[in-house]
């Protein structure tokens, strides 16, 4: 191989790795969101009942996964008990709850049974961002996958959920929902 070749490689390579990372979806900061509302407060848009509709894609694009998901958000002054149940259109049904703590810094803490350690949340705005760790069941492989989780609010009241999954930095899944509270 010639050095200009390899030398080609190497900047396409270089660039394949860092360019997403400071001009795509994970480039993104809850300081971006601060000045934008309407404002995100987690014990207002993440309690009661909530219908959640979404779908999952996979490495390649394409859906992989559509589910429809009852959620409860029950809040005691800074702590919520959001109860998840899923039904997945391959029929397959996921009960899974987040513990969330609303910290006095106005950040989140996180906790749920698949998590790896705990996530941590940034309200910002009309924003939320959450990254933690989570552990697919073993039907899925169990394999550890890091999560980065945006909830974006809109005017009405809905929450854009769009959450990007990656094993050695490489994206495997991407969730893209809408949460909407039920009256």
């Amino acid at each position: 191989m010639s050095s200009v070749l390899i030398a080609l490689l190497v900047l396409g390579l270089v660039c394949a790795l860092v360019l997403p990372r400071v001009t795509g979806f994970r480039s993104q900061s809850p300081s971006h969101y601060a000045t934008l509302g309407p404002k995100f407060d987690p014990r207002i848009h993440l309690a009661g009942p909530i219908l959640c509709e979404g779908m999952i894609y996979g490495p390649l694009g394409r859906v992989t996964s559509r589910f429809v998901a009852d959620m409860h958000g029950t809040w005691a002054g800074d702590k919520c008990r959001l109860a998840e149940a899923f039904v997945y259109d391959s029929g397959v049904h996921q009960n899974r709850a987040w513990d969330l703590t609303l910290q006095a810094d106005g950040s989140l803490r996180a906790e749920a049974e698949d998590l790896v350690g705990i996530g941590i949340g940034h309200v910002a705005g009309n924003a939320v961002q959450m990254r933690y760790k989570i552990r697919l069941p073993k039907a899925s492989g169990g394999h550890v996958l890091d999560v980065v989780d945006w909830m974006y609010l809109l005017p009405n009241g809905t929450i854009m959920n769009r959450s990007q999954f990656r094993k050695f930095g490489i994206k495997v899944a991407e969730l893209v929902a809408t949460m909407r509270p039920v009256p």
